[in-house]
């Protein structure tokens, strides 16, 4: 089962939550908060696969939760998607940085809902549909003044490839496609690349890549 945490001011769009998910017979919701320091709690006691995290919050909005959960070392398993709207694209790259390992919007298909649980518990960022790559295109060059391109000196030239093909939002199957590998190889060169660049997960990867002028909006 994947364990599943909603953290929402709104109960309406809580309880729509839980009926969706508990709607599918590998889904479980362990538990709802109304505020951030409610949600830091819920998910320290209960330490669920995902947590649905809303930003706008009383006190202590989801950025503040994120950052407290990501810290916590008993939590690593614990992956957070943002539920936000398009008005808040600064707020979600800080909580991408934060270590959230993706995003929605509050009006996302019911269906898209449910896959993004399914990826982000299997450890993958999600990072469809393409509205993930536009924001993240719109947030990075707000992340730092200009590009740092030396922090990639400790990946090869191949990883570099891949990684620029990761900043563009493929997955390892693309990945594979494009590089004429099997995506188990594509997957292993991203495995590396987020252990040499200290990277949480995937996401983390796409924001290095424009980070360092790898990648660059609208490519």
């Amino acid at each position: 089962m994947i364990r599943v945490a909603l953290a929402d001011d709104q109960h309406l769009i809580r309880a729509g939550f839980r009926s969706l998910l508990e709607a599918e017979p590998d889904i479980d919701v362990v538990g709802e908060a109304g505020s951030g320091r409610d949600a830091v709690a819920l998910v320290t006691r209960t330490r669920p696969d995902v947590v649905l995290m809303d930003i706008r919050m009383p006190d202590g909005d989801g950025l503040w939760a994120t950052e407290q959960l990501v810290a916590d070392p008993r939590l690593a398993d614990t992956h957070i998607v943002i539920v936000t709207t398009f008005e808040l694209d600064e707020y979600v790259g800080r909580a991408i940085r934060a270590g959230a390992s993706g995003f929605l919007v509050k009006d996302t298909e019911p269906e898209e809902l449910i896959r993004a649980v399914r990826v982000v518990s299997a450890g993958d960022a999600l990072l469809s549909p393409g509205v993930t790559r536009r924001l993240l295109e719109r947030i990075s060059s707000r992340l730092h003044e200009a590009p740092d391109a030396a922090a990639l000196d400790v990946i090869t030239e191949r990883e570099r490839e891949v990684l620029a093909l990761v900043g563009r939002g493929m997955t390892n199957e693309e990945i594979g496609r494009q590089l004429f590998v099997s995506p188990l190889t594509a997957k292993t060169h991203v495995s590396r690349i987020m252990s040499k660049l200290d990277a949480r997960d995937r996401v983390q990867l796409v924001v290095l890549a424009y980070e360092t002028g790898l990648v660059r909006p609208g490519e």
